[in-house]
């Protein structure tokens, strides 16, 4: 087999295979007469069919799938011969003109680029830091008490009010009619805590059990309901019961309710800072991890297989239909999503893909099966059972490999940290928990 390489442009290559017609054709008689054995057809016993029939009906799609299976081996055999590292598949197309007893193909495909990685040293990332502070666990304790309170009426001469849970019935009209959504009965919800539009929400704050009154509502442009979005309604709504929040005390039985083992307040205290350092510690890691990404990607010249980007833009697209299916949107799997919206991010994914893999090829920044195994430990801290979920993980290859991607990242971080001009910085608890306000 003789091979030719020339290069197109920058990635692009082409390469000429020529095989044998012989060798096709001893292939396609190979599995013509396999196929003889078992092959079913009107008017004959199985295996009995003639190799003449057999060929008229089948010979097209087995010559095909030979053509397809020799060229492609062809082709896997000198890329590898000449040490060639291809990208995404070969457009294969066969010549007019080849030399007698031979069949000849053009393989058009890429290859993965040479990746320059720019000195380090020079390379500028700010490190966050977070300390979780006791208006963080104060916090936290008011958010664990919420979630515990009980509600008792309030008496008929009281409004509600913020933190109150009313019950009411209500129904909205948009030019005279009901539409679908705008009515309930028996409808709770908590005032002051976004769970209404604004507008709702101030209506009902200060009414008492028994009242009714009317108010109009305008739907935000982008309310979820397409069908009401950026109208205006006018709603009915009649308070029935007004029930006051009660918060349960932070002490030593809250302690207890929650499953501290240490069931006294400091013991509470204790066990929620504990929490909320290991959440601090991997958002930390994941914000430190994005900003080495981005030095990283700023340090590095190298061009990219058009190839790899269509596949990560196909895959992108594919999971923004899935979505859109989830949200019950209509024909979601058809919907017109231009390549041009995710053009930008697939092509940093695919930038950044390439960078951290030859960054971890030539420094050796493989993920050990010591450092697996210990971040494993690491997520199955928090749970109750730690045993069972270093099971789960350990039990399928597929969560050990995304466990594994994960702790090359941070091997890639640490690596680029050490030699970076790195800027320590602080950052607030709530900015980095996004809980501003």
């Amino acid at each position: 087999m003789a091979v030719t390489v020339e290069t197109l442009e920058k990635l692009e290559r082409k390469m000429t295979l020529t095989l044998p017609v012989n060798v096709i054709q001893s292939e396609v008689d190979s599995r013509l007469k396999r196929l003889a054995r078992t092959v079913k057809m009107d008017g004959f016993r199985p295996g009995k069919v003639p190799m003449t029939v057999v060929a008229q009906r089948y010979g097209y799609s087995v010559h095909y799938e030979v053509m397809n299976d020799k060229v492609g081996e062809a082709f896997a055999q000198a890329a590898n011969e000449a040490k060639l590292r291809v990208a995404g598949q070969p457009r294969i197309t066969e010549k007019e003109s080849a030399p007698e007893g031979e069949m000849a193909f053009d393989a058009v495909f890429e290859v993965y680029p040479e990746v320059k990685i720019g000195d380090l040293a020079a390379a500028e990332v700010d490190k966050l830091s977070a300390e979780v502070t006791d208006a963080a666990i104060d916090k936290t304790l008011d958010i664990l008490r919420k979630q515990r309170r009980s509600f008792a009426q309030r008496s008929l001469t009281d409004g509600a009010q913020d933190g109150d849970r009313v019950t009411v019935d209500f129904e909205g009209k948009i030019d005279g009619e009901t539409f679908q959504g705008g009515k309930a009965e028996d409808f709770q919800f908590l005032v002051g805590e976004g769970q209404m539009l604004k507008e709702f929400e101030a209506a009902v704050r200060g009414m008492k059990s028994g009242e009714s009154k009317t108010f109009p509502l305008a739907f935000p442009a982008d309310y979820h309901g397409q069908d009401v979005a950026g109208k205006q309604a006018d709603f009915l709504v009649t308070v029935k019961k007004v029930e006051a929040a009660h918060l349960p005390e932070v002490n030593e039985a809250l302690a207890k309710s929650l499953g501290i083992a240490d069931a006294t307040v400091d013991g509470l205290r204790a066990d929620i800072k504990k929490n909320l350092e290991r959440e601090v510690k991997f958002r930390l890691l994941g914000r430190n991890k994005q900003a080495v990404m981005d030095a990283l990607v700023a340090k590095a010249e190298l061009d990219l297989p058009k190839s790899s980007v269509q596949a990560e833009l196909d895959r992108m697209i594919e999971s923004a239909r899935a979505d859109l299916k989830q949200r019950g949107i209509k024909d979601a799997d058809k919907a017109p999503i231009p390549d041009d919206i995710f053009r930008p991010q697939a092509e940093r994914r695919v930038r950044l893909g390439l960078v951290v893999a030859e960054l971890v090829r030539s420094n050796d920044l493989q993920a050990k099966p010591e450092q697996v195994k210990a971040h494993v430990e690491e997520l199955a801290a928090s749970y109750e059972k730690p045993t069972d979920v270093i099971r789960w993980y350990f039990s399928d290859t597929r969560r050990l490999a995304e466990v594994e991607a994960i702790v090359i990242e941070n091997n890639v971080t640490d690596f680029v940290l050490a030699k970076a001009k790195v800027t320590a910085k602080d950052i607030a608890f709530d900015d980095l928990m996004g809980q501003q306000g």
